[in-house]
């Protein structure tokens, strides 16, 4: 079921990244990179884990996992989390929870091959685009 999210996805829009991002506590400074920053998107499998890179200029995260397990992230930001993917209805769902806090980011690969990634944090709501490179 996670194969269709399987490849290098190259980000082509983000709409509200700034106040899901305001919204986790980030700081000016970091939004300010975070804005500017169109990183791409690596979902492959390693050994049983779906490992999940997030890789630009400015920074790169990985981290490995396997379905329905809670583990430590560490995110880009700098929190850290207790993080867990489930599939959703054909839906890869990532909840982070942290300091009494929770965020969801639900990404779906749509019928016309996009990666569409929506970030929520309360009611914020933050959508980000991806293609897939060939």
């Amino acid at each position: 079921m996670v194969e269709k999210f399987l490849g290098t996805w190259k980000m082509t829009s983000s709409d509200n990244f700034d106040d899901y991002m305001k919204a986790l506590g980030v700081g000016f400074a970091t939004r300010q990179v975070g804005n500017r920053t169109k990183p791409s998107l690596i979902i492959n499998l390693d050994d049983g884990l779906i490992c999940l890179k997030s890789q630009s200029t400015f920074k790169t995260v990985e981290i490995k996992f396997k379905l329905n397990e809670p583990f430590d992230e560490t995110t880009a930001d700098d929190r850290k989390t207790l993080t867990v993917f489930t599939l959703e209805n054909g839906k890869l769902v990532q909840k982070q929870t942290w300091d009494g806090k929770e965020s969801t980011i639900e990404r779906e690969v749509t019928g016309d091959g996009k990666l569409i990634a929506k970030c929520i944090m309360g009611d914020v709501v933050a959508v980000r685009t991806y293609v897939k490179e060939a």
